[in-house]
């Protein structure tokens, strides 16, 4: 296989023969390049059904509250539902066996200043446990604890960007910042998976700001994680009875869908799941038929390559070359033109995804690509498949005497 020679036949073979060389290649390229392209879309649809919930536990339940839109109980429509701290504990103590982590929240639009550098922010005031169901990861101090909560201390843990926004270059932890007027020392500062958005936010003690912003127990949303060790029918079923058993704590009709809302992900993952995996399966389907496809044009390609050189295999033979080096020649060119022509193909598949990449963002397609070795596989599929399909033909060919190969028309 490494005979000077032999290489240098099939080289000469090759620039003979360019037409034929070109067109075995580009049926190879072409098959890669569209396998390569296909996974990549799948991948990047994929990439953006998982940042959509990268920021937040896949395990989490949020509860929501609206006005009732059926009369119920004697009690009118349009009636607004008003969470409160007792409602927090209620579900805390009433749910405890499966609830992971529990936080309630209120929201706040804040107009930030520090020094002379000045911004507005959306505040969350929050419990500890919110740490666990957003996922914020601490950069640098702690975040919120239970003794901020107990004391209502003006403490705040602000995100990355809000850091780099009004501290320039300095460290955040331990300055202070005024908020409306109120001055907060910031003890933590927190970087999210999801995204800028998600790092221009600041957190405060949820006792606090219903001191500060209202002096009541309100709260405006309750946030929780389940146990991990419900499957998808226990999560499904806890937040049915979540929903019910709230519905009847604030007199709301069973079938009234916006006095109070409860969202689960377990069915947002579930939906995310059964999307991909058909989403795979359609692309599997299309990509190795794209493969056939290229083995098929692979195999017609390489019989009639054979089969026109019939008379120069007769004239080998003639010569006094052997069966094996006649189907060596022709095999290890198919493999050469074919693994040329496949990384052609990867690489063309790549750049046009990489090209492409920004603009598919529009259609939902988040950095579209492909795992190498699975394009390699696909390449070396279609090798062994042209080496196959020469193979035979060449094996067949190099059994014929040389009177009758050179008699060929």
């Amino acid at each position: 296989m490494f005979d000077l020679d032999l290489w240098r036949e099939i080289f000469q073979s090759i620039n003979k023969n360019r037409t034929r060389s070109l067109l075995s290649g580009f049926t190879v390229a072409f098959a890669i390049l569209l396998f390569t392209i296909l996974f990549g879309i799948a991948n990047g649809l994929q990439n953006t059904f998982e940042q959509e919930f990268v920021d937040t536990a896949t395990n989490s339940i949020f509860i929501m509250s609206g006005r009732t839109t059926i009369a119920n109980e004697g009690l009118q429509a349009g009636r607004r539902i008003q969470f409160k701290n007792e409602d927090y504990e209620y579900v805390k103590e009433e749910f405890n066996d499966k609830v992971e982590f529990i936080t309630s929240r209120v929201y706040k639009n804040v107009n930030a200043s520090y020094k002379n550098e000045k911004n507005s922010y959306s505040l969350i005031a929050v419990h500890p446990d919110y740490q666990f169901v957003e996922k914020n990861i601490i950069k640098e101090g702690r975040y919120i604890n239970q003794n901020d909560l107990e004391n209502r201390t003006k403490i705040i843990v602000i995100g990355r960007l809000v850091e780099e926004d009004l501290f320039i270059k300095e460290s955040a932890i331990g300055k202070y910042i005024n908020l409306n007027g109120i001055q907060y020392m910031v003890v933590g500062v927190f970087t999210d998976e999801g995204g800028d958005n998600e790092e221009r936010l600041i957190y405060m003690p949820i006792t606090t700001a219903q001191l500060l912003y209202g002096n009541n127990d309100y709260i405006d949303q309750i946030n929780l994680t389940y146990n991990p060790n419900l499957n998808y029918d226990q999560a499904l079923g806890f937040s049915n009875l979540l929903t019910r058993k709230l519905k009847s704590r604030f007199s709301v009709a069973s079938d009234d869908q916006r006095a109070i809302r409860v969202f689960n992900m377990a069915e947002a993952t579930q939906q995310i799941d059964l999307m991909t995996g058909g989403l795979t399966v359609i692309i599997l389907v299309i990509g190795f038929g794209t493969l056939i496809a290229g083995i098929v044009g692979i195999s017609n390609i390489m019989i009639f390559i054979v089969k026109e050189r019939t008379k120069e295999i007769g004239i080998r033979k003639a010569l006094g070359a052997t069966p094996k080096s006649i189907i060596s020649i022709i095999l290890i060119e198919s493999i050469l033109i074919t693994a040329i022509a496949g990384y052609v193909g990867l690489l063309i598949g790549v750049g046009v995804l990489e090209l492409s990449g920004p603009s598919l963002e529009v259609y939902f397609i988040t950095n579209p690509g492909v795992s190498t070795s699975l394009v390699i596989g696909a390449t070396i599929t279609l090798v062994l498949a042209g080496a196959l399909a020469g193979y035979l033909p060449a094996q067949k060919a190099s059994r014929i005497k040389p009177i009758v190969a050179l008699r060929n028309d």
